[in-house]
């Protein structure tokens, strides 16, 4: 299996997806009172890594440039990430993934939980990792 996206490229978008993961909901309150905003005592609110649109924008961006067969990759080895393909079934995963009457591959990618964990668990599949490239150790 050669892939057709560059492995950088699959890497930075593993890098941008961890940190997209990792983001939670706002812990603001929607309640307010006669006094304002309804506390939520939560002293701990400037640690937690509220979700930012910009770096969901950012990984959508960089999968909508991709050309339609390297979407198809990307969707081919989240799906073999988490075990809805086997590495064997690669060409199969790949032809799934560009079949035109599924959901478009950027909407499937972006709605897929744990998106990071499943590229990485794709690339190693096939003895590829993001190790030394770029921001990935």
């Amino acid at each position: 299996m050669e892939l057709e996206t560059p492995l950088d490229m699959i890497c930075r978008i593993i890098v941008r997806a961890r940190e997209w993961d990792a983001q939670v909901p706002s812990n603001e309150p929607d309640e307010v009172d006669d006094d304002g905003p309804i506390s939520t005592d939560d002293d701990y609110d400037v640690m937690i890594d509220e979700k930012n649109d910009s770096v969901e924008e950012e990984i959508e961006a960089a999968l909508e440039d991709l050309a339609e067969d390297q979407q198809a990759e990307m969707l081919a080895l989240a799906w073999i990430g988490n075990g809805t393909y086997d590495a064997g079934d690669w060409e199969e995963a790949v032809a799934e993934a560009a079949d035109p009457e599924n959901d478009p591959i950027v909407e499937q990618l972006m709605d897929m939980p744990m998106l990071a964990a499943y590229l990485e668990a794709g690339l190693e599949a096939f003895d590829l990792s993001c190790e030394g490239i770029g921001q990935i150790d």
